[in-house]
Order: structure tokens, then C-alpha cells, then sequence
């Protein structure tokens, strides 16, 4: 695990894009991560929807947080800076 990104306990649904984010730090930037319900019913076996994709976020969350960390070390970064899931 790599030290300089860590992850906070910041997690939102964003009813717009019906996606969660949560946040990582690397050396005190934020960075924005995204997953979409496709990967919340992939990784946790249950069909995600806006009601239950907070859930199912907690419940696969150290799987999400260790993609996100391989994307940020290959920067893998967005136009806006954020890492897709």
C-alpha cells in the first residue's frame, strides 16, 4: 500500500451522474474518485441502484479504494482530474 494516498471518509451519491465519489488524498491534494453502479453490482453480487449505492459502496469500499490507488499511482486521471472507476 502506498503510504502517500490515503482515503477519507468524504462519500457522496451524485444523483446527476448516479455515481458515488469518494475522495483521496496523495501528498494533501484531494482527487475525486468516481464508480458507477455497473461496478457496485459487479464487485458486491447485488444490483445497485440509487437506493441502496451507498450500501453497496461500504461493502466492497477496500476494493474500490485499492483500483482507485493503482489508477492514482498510473495516473490515470481524468480531464477534470478524477480517477474513473
Amino acid at each position: 500500500m502506498n503510504q502517500s494516498i490515503i482515503f477519507t471518509d468524504l462519500v457522496e451519491w451524485l444523483p446527476e451522474v448516479r455515481q458515488v465519489r469518494f475522495i483521496a488524498q496523495q501528498n494533501g491534494v484531494n482527487i475525486g474518485c468516481l464508480v458507477g453502479l455497473p461496478l457496485l453490482t459487479k464487485l458486491s453480487g447485488t444490483q445497485a441502484d440509487e437506493t441502496n449505492a451507498m450500501q453497496l459502496f461500504e461493502d466492497v469500499r477496500f476494493d474500490l479504494e485499492d483500483k482507485a490507488e493503482s489508477l492514482i499511482e498510473d495516473e490515470a486521471f481524468d480531464e477534470e482530474g478524477q480517477i474513473r472507476l
